[in-house]
Order: C-alpha cells, then sequence, then structure tokens
C-alpha cells in the first residue's frame, strides 16, 4: 500500500481474493482498514463498519480515501472510501486504537464453539468443487456436521464453524480478523443449499483482542432470512480460548425458485 497523496492511498486489489470474480468482502475491508490504521497512527481496528456499494474485481486501480474525524488520547475516529477510478466500492466508518492483549477480561458469559480438532474437521473444497478463490489463500477446516451444504445435504440449520488460518502461515492479526469475519461459507447454504451468490450489504467487526498464535476456530450464525436479506452473527477465538473478534452482516439472500 503506497501514499499518493494527503489521506490517498493506493488499495490494490489483487487475483486469488475473490468469489465469482468479485474481491471478497471481509478482504476489501481489511485492506480499507490498514489505510485507516496507517492514516489515523494506530495500530488496532477496534470497530469497523464497511457499506458495500459495488463489485470489486481484481486491479491495481483502487484508492482508498482516509479522513481522521478526531484523534482522541485512546481512540481516533476515522471515515473512508474505497475506489476504483471515479467508481465508488465502499464506504467505511471505524475507532482505533490499541489493543490490549495482555488486559485480562472481567466479564464473560460465552464461551468458545465447540469444534472438533482440526484434523478432524474438513478442509474445504474436499467435499465440493465449487470453491471459492479465495480459499487458495486461506485453510479452512469445517465441523463435520456443518459440510452438507456441499454434498446437497444441507443440514437444516443456518450455522458454519470451523478452523481457519492464512496458507502462507501469515500470522492472524487485528486486521486479519475482518477478512476471517467474512471468510467462510454463507450460513444459509447449510439451511437451503447452495442457492447462488450471497453479496454483502454491510459488515461490521468489533476486534476484541489480539489473537494468540496459531488458527482462529469461528461460528457464524442466521436467526432471520426476511425480505431477501439475512443477518449473520459471528464469534471468532483464538487457540488461548479468547474471544477476538465478534461480527454481524446483512447479505442478500438468494431467490428461492
Amino acid at each position: 500500500m503506497t501514499q499518493l497523496t494527503e489521506g490517498s492511498y493506493s488499495t490494490p486489489v489483487p487475483d486469488g481474493w475473490d468469489i465469482m470474480g468479485n474481491a471478497n468482502g471481509g478482504f476489501l475491508l481489511a485492506r480499507v482498514a490498514h489505510a485507516m490504521c496507517v492514516a489515523s497512527h494506530r495500530k488496532d481496528p477496534v470497530s469497523v463498519t464497511m457499506h458495500y456499494l459495488a463489485p470489486a474485481p481484481a486491479s491495481d486501480g483502487y484508492v482508498t480515501d482516509v479522513e481522521v474525524v478526531k484523534a482522541g488520547r485512546t481512540l481516533s475516529t476515522v471515515v473512508a472510501s474505497l475506489r476504483n477510478g471515479d467508481t465508488p466500492i465502499a464506504r467505511a466508518i471505524g475507532s482505533f486504537g490499541d489493543v490490549d492483549a495482555h488486559r485480562e477480561p472481567i466479564h464473560v458469559t460465552m464461551a468458545p464453539p465447540e469444534i472438533p480438532p482440526i484434523e478432524e474437521c474438513a478442509p474445504r473444497g474436499e467435499k465440493s468443487a465449487m470453491v471459492p478463490a479465495l480459499q487458495s489463500r486461506l485453510k479452512t477446516y469445517l465441523h463435520p456436521d456443518d459440510v452438507g451444504f456441499a454434498t446437497g445435504n444441507p443440514p437444516g440449520v443456518a450455522r458454519m464453524r470451523g478452523w481457519l488460518e492464512f496458507a502462507d502461515g501469515t500470522p492472524m492479526s487485528t486486521v486479519g480478523l475482518l477478512l476471517a469475519a467474512d471468510a467462510f461459507p454463507p450460513t444459509l447454504f447449510n439451511l437451503m443449499g447452495m442457492q447462488g451468490w450471497v453479496p454483502t450489504v454491510e459488515l461490521t467487526v468489533h476486534v476484541r483482542a489480539q489473537p494468540a498464535p496459531g488458527p482462529v476456530h469461528c461460528v457464524f450464525t442466521t436467526h432471520i432470512v426476511q425480505g431477501g436479506l439475512l443477518e449473520e452473527d459471528g464469534q471468532i477465538w483464538d487457540t488461548a480460548g479468547t474471544c477476538v473478534a465478534m461480527s454481524r452482516q446483512i447479505a442478500l439472500a438468494p431467490r428461492i425458485n
């Protein structure tokens, strides 16, 4: 990522981070959030929301325009726009700061999702020929009970669980968690089967802690599919049993014939 002018950063989108030719929403959020971190001189995204305006095929022509709205003692509030030439692609707003990995939680009523060890889970793509290019960049291992969508036998529960790490061994960072929040197959697939594209309309991620070394394990659930839209709630946990991020997105539900 190169700074072009004050507040503007080159944000190339390379091949291999896409689903059906368009860049994954979590990847775009991570790319834009990185520019927001740089502009604000803050290390971590704390809470970031992105609205998606247009598809983003691979190109070197993307630019992120960043404005630091407020630089406080603890957090900086930042807004950003991703564009390709004059075409707006996405808008984001977020709070950025320093997530303290050593600060112990004082109140947690959730528990990590019950997922078998990574070696007992199904590598993404093993059960299906319809694997997005994004998976060439990741290692995703799905809960054995959540792979029915890939064989035409969805379990009827809108849920995805599993493990995730980068294929090239890159450690998971707080910015990487933004990608992880949108890297699993849509929960809708395990409710209704693989019906088609489920494009993200809006994605919000709250980063709660620095991830410990190793893969993260995740659970994503959907409770309401209504009016052509679905919500997807996510929890991301690290190998130390800490909830490192929480997410919610609104996506378009495909028409069911």
